[in-house]
């Protein structure tokens, strides 16, 4: 019963609500910054290579590689393997609409962040959309709002499917795999998980700055290889992705199913454009200039769209194996790898899916803490109370690996789409702040200096800690 209930609540507020707004708010912002995401991707790949702007704080790499472990997790693999499962091959080339499109809406989130951000009594940044509510809206009610409903979102919901996704793949082992299996996968992730998290957010970004790149040059390099030794599929996959994703009677038709609405859908959960939650990440970050970080954020949905997502897609279409609805997720990647893998595929994938599981846990849970010391910024917090915080989202770590498969995708669709219909109006309303920020940074790199930000250039007057002189 509360699968179907779930289902038909996130099937009507992807089919009716957030399809509408995120392709109209991406496609908004892409036209007001003028291609922004194409125009700027060489000055994004050149920024996200400088020190922090302050010693001894967290640089923009960093930042980007909290926001990728956040990105870049099991969505990669199972839930793109998932989107052609259930929508077919067309749903790759929405997922590269929404990328494209998001590009824009990430910038402007993320650069919102670092011009609200605010300072800490040890010196350092955060920040994210319940301050720039907070402080640009004066709006503190639905500041809170957000902030509650992210971290439910993801210290429960996301942190949950992950723990699931991981569990789920093992039962590719059939020899291996009993009622103790997600006992013990759910507590190798939660000891896991503990063990960063207690050690507070800077372990957490130290942490994600080696192990997502590790991560992420490990399974590009064997699925390149697979994709490589199936090049005879690769045209007829091409095809396919272009010929079904225009397929208008399966779209208008049947639209809960279709390749529009799964793609959006994963493309969404995996790259989070929009949704409010990597500008959490991005104001962590010490540059010179707002925009810097914007750029370096919009980075990062690229990476994970249109290089590690679209990865996962071609090991799928190029493999040659059936697509028949029933078999999907990380098992679906597993088959596929095994066409070239062979019998090795199965513990790969596994292996793959426990270090993005892992990665996106800590990177989930960084939002979630940043928000929970929002929500609780008028009292004084003891030590004790982020020990229970922290240990409430290793249980829940630990219970995800029991869930059911369509109660866990359902549950964090509808919490994802409950931030974005938030986060989404609230960036058009504050959106020419961020994009007065890029025009100062575009003419101050014009000008052949290194862009210094101060709030009064474009015309902000609220008491800011940073970005005054």
């Amino acid at each position: 019963m509360l699968s179907s209930v779930l289902s038909v609540v996130s099937d009507a507020l992807y089919s009716y609500i957030l399809i509408a707004l995120l392709i109209l708010v991406g496609l908004y912002f892409f036209i007001r910054t003028r291609a922004l995401p194409l125009r700027l991707f060489g000055e994004a790949v050149r920024v996200v290579l400088e020190p922090p702007h302050e010693d001894g704080e967290v640089s923009s790499f960093r930042a980007l590689m909290v926001s990728t472990a956040s990105r870049v997790g099991v969505g990669n693999i199972a839930g793109v393997a998932t989107a052609i499962a259930l929508g077919g091959a067309g749903s790759v080339f929405w997922m590269w609409v929404i990328a494209l499109l998001g590009g824009a809406s990430a910038f402007i989130e993320s650069t919102l962040a670092q011009i609200y951000k605010k300072r800490s009594a040890h010196g350092n940044s955060y920040g994210g959309p319940a301050y720039y509510i907070q402080i640009a809206l004066k709006q503190n009610w639905l500041a809170t709002l957000f902030a509650v409903i992210l971290i439910i979102t993801y210290m429960g919901g996301f942190n949950l499917l992950a723990s699931f996704n991981v569990s789920d793949a093992f039962k590719a082992y059939e020899w291996a795999y009993d009622e103790w299996t997600p006992y013990i996968v759910g507590a190798v992730l939660a000891i896991a998980m503990g063990a960063a998290i207690f050690g507070g957010t800077r372990r957490l970004t130290t942490v994600t700055g080696v192990l997502v790149p590790i991560m992420a040059m490990i399974y590009l390099a064997f699925g390149l290889l697979v994709i490589v030794l199936n090049w005879r599929n690769v045209p007829a996959m091409f095809g396919a992705i272009f010929t079904q994703a225009f397929d208008f009677a399966a779209i208008f038709g049947g639209f809960a199913g279709s390749a529009m609405m799964h793609g959006i859908k994963r493309g969404l959960y995996s790259n989070e454009a929009g949704v409010g939650s990597a500008p959490n990440a991005a104001a962590s970050a010490s540059v010179s200039h707002p925009a810097k970080q914007g750029l370096v954020q919009m980075l990062s949905v690229f990476i994970d769209t249109m290089i590690i997502c679209t990865l996962t897609a071609f090991i799928v279409l190029s493999s040659g194996i059936g697509i028949d609805g029933e078999t999907t997720g990380s098992p679906l990647v597993q088959s596929a790898m095994s066409t070239v893998l062979g019998g090795f595929a199965a513990p790969f994938v596994s292996f793959a899916l426990l270090l993005f599981a892992f990665t996106t846990l800590i990177g989930n849970f960084y939002y979630a803490e940043v928000n929970f010391r929002f929500v609780l910024r008028r009292i004084d917090i003891p030590r004790w109370g982020f020990t229970a915080f922290r240990s409430v989202a290793v249980i829940l770590v630990f219970l995800g690996a029991f869930l059911e498969f369509k109660v866990a995708w359902s549950l964090g669709d509808i919490l994802m789409g409950l931030m974005a219909l938030i986060n989404l109006p609230v960036i058009v309303l504050l959106g020419k702040k961020a994009i007065d920020c890029a025009d100062d940074y575009q003419r101050q790199r014009r000008e052949g200096v290194n862009p210094h930000f101060r709030a009064a250039s474009i015309g902000i007057t609220e008491d800011l800690d940073y970005w005054q002189q």
